[in-house]
């Protein structure tokens, strides 16, 4: 074999190994799995991108927690991961922005982002024992795969918010800049995961959305991240009075009418309320179907 021969097959190898590492896909690694599995499937349909959950409070509260729904049961959390966790504060043009930061603020893989609903605060989304220690593992799901988790402050649900935090994403995607940006939006914050969506900034940079007993926004169809076919995901409680679980389905059903093939899913916790689906989406199964999907 001749050394041209042998140097040409070595370029052909690294190539490959090169073209196989970019092309593999970030999958977050189990941590309390078990635990937060979701319970019995009921229903599904559109080929399992609606799911209707088995949910009942007296065993996913109030067995659950110590307290209910104010502290959990301590083999649902691992507080360690407050050893990464930062209380900061990021100058930008569009103001202060406060926020917690869990995990690598540079070099990050994957960022998500956390954004509270009305009278919540940045605390709420790193609070270790509410809402059935989901937040603790979310957490440590970020800490523990190279990952930054950030749970904002922000002084509105309209333009000025929504302004702030585009601001921190742009701050720490540079920071990251080979980094899948996930943004969840709990109850009224999901205005801003619409509005985010809409921007030419963020809509062009975000990887996916996830609407948690959240609300709908038709402007989404025209939107950067819609043409980009960025993954969104749905939980709602079946008796969710503040935002009905029947107009998010619909909204849910039009995105698959315009695009039969989108990247979404439904789930509906039956018998779930308004804070359901805080507290019982899986989010490392809903991150690593997104990572999956994500442009």
């Amino acid at each position: 074999m001749s050394f041209r021969f042998r140097f040409f097959c070595v370029l052909a190898t690294a190539a490959a190994l090169v073209s196989a590492a970019q092309g593999q896909t970030l999958s977050l690694k189990p941590f309390k799995d078990d635990l937060f599995a979701y319970p019995a499937t009921l229903s599904s349909d559109t080929n399992g991108a609606y799911t209707v959950i088995d949910y009942r409070e007296m065993r996913d509260i109030n067995q659950r927690d110590e307290v209910p729904e104010r502290r959990v049961h301590p083999q649902y959390t691992d507080t360690g991961v407050r050893k990464v966790q930062q209380d900061l504060l990021l100058k930008t043009d569009a103001g202060d922005v406060r926020h917690v930061a869990v995990g690598k603020t540079k070099g990050a893989g994957i960022i998500v982002l956390y954004l509270h609903g009305q009278g919540g605060s940045r605390k709420q989304g790193v609070d270790d024992f509410t809402f059935g220690g989901n937040f603790n593992r979310l957490k440590n799901l970020m800490a523990e795969n190279g990952g930054l988790y950030l749970s904002p402050d922000f002084p509105d649900f309209g333009d000025t918010g929504a302004a702030q935090v585009a601001a921190l994403i742009d701050h720490y995607a540079e920071q990251s800049p080979g980094a899948k940006i996930f943004v969840a939006c709990g109850s009224m914050g999901g205005a801003l995961c619409w509005k985010l969506a809409v921007r030419k900034d963020t809509g062009g940079r975000i990887n996916g959305l996830l609407l948690l007993g959240s609300l709908w926004d038709e402007s989404f169809f025209a939107s950067p991240a819609f043409k980009r076919r960025v993954p969104v995901f749905f939980g709602q409680g079946s008796h969710d009075v503040v935002f009905p679980v029947a107009n998010q389905e619909a909204f849910f059903r039009s995105i698959l009418a315009k695009t039969k093939s989108y990247p979404t899913r439904f789930v509906r916790f039956e018998t779930g309320t308004h804070g359901t689906p805080i507290r019982m989406t899986d989010w490392r199964g809903t991150l690593n179907w997104m990572l999956s999907k994500a442009p």
